[in-house]
């Protein structure tokens, strides 16, 4: 098999297969090729990429694991419907009102989809260094973590893991392993800690075994992470980890220049 070469002189090691399936993949995130819409014919595609018709079903089967597309016998491959879903953190940051659920769920379900939080654990533990600069915790201080699974239609999307110093959960319900009204952002501000202000890291990475597993995912395709810090005033008192799906989620921010 003969290895392409880009414009750059770098090579392109990936299996022809891979290749064509990153092609396609490119114009269904992009809109190119449109949810509900056939993907080209067989013919047409070993044409275009000079394939054998083994190798586009290879590549056609990488892109139905990812839930991409969808194939049924004697049917034309089609781009799946609502293939990618755009997340505004914006939308989910104000605290729910009182007596209301959390905002990631009453946000979701205003777009007709189902949603659904599965508390994992809720532990104090030692900070991830990243976390530990960001809460701005020093030596050997732990911080109370809880961790949950985000479903969708009963599909896994995001896995959080939110830090708090233990200086404002300590003694709160924020320490206890059950589900609060609202969500912790409602709690914080109850206990005199309303979020004013959140900055977002993103970064795409290879996903870890825990990510991998929990998020059922079809292959090494890098994940979204997202370090997630809200201050009250000045002061850090949240930072969460949310990690996701990169080819089936995109984050939409909205701002104005400095």
């Amino acid at each position: 098999m003969t290895v392409p070469i880009n414009d750059s002189g770098v090579l392109d090691r990936r299996s022809l297969h891979e290749r064509i399936a990153a092609d396609l993949r490119d114009e269904i995130m992009s809109g190119d090729l449109a949810a509900g819409a056939s993907l080209p014919s067989t013919v047409q595609l070993k044409e275009r990429f000079a394939a054998s018709n083994a190798t586009i079903q290879k590549a056609l089967q990488i892109l139905k694991d990812e839930q991409l597309v969808i194939g049924r016998a004697g049917a034309a491959v089609t781009v799946r419907e609502h293939r990618q879903r755009t997340m505004r953190p914006a939308s989910y940051m104000a605290p729910a009102a009182p007596g209301r659920p959390y905002r990631w769920l009453t946000e979701t379900a205003k777009r007709g989809t189902r949603a659904h939080s599965t508390l994992l654990d809720v532990r104090e533990a030692p900070a991830p260094a990243d976390v530990a600069a960001a809460l701005r915790i020093t030596g050997d201080e732990t911080v109370l973590l809880r961790q949950q699974l985000l479903t969708l239609h009963d599909e896994p999307v995001e896995l959080v893991k939110s830090y708090y110093p233990m200086a404002i959960a300590g003694g709160t319900a924020i320490t206890e392993k059950r589900k609060i009204r609202g969500g912790t952002p409602a709690l914080l501000a109850e206990l005199g800690f309303p979020p004013h202000t959140s900055v977002d890291r993103v970064s795409a990475r290879v996903p870890t075994q825990e990510q991998y597993q929990a998020l059922r995912l079809p292959s090494d395709l890098p994940v979204l992470r997202t370090l997630r810090v809200v201050f009250s005033d000045d002061r850090p008192v949240e930072a969460t980890v949310m990690v996701k799906a990169g080819h089936l989620y995109e984050l939409q921010y909205e701002f104005s220049a400095e």
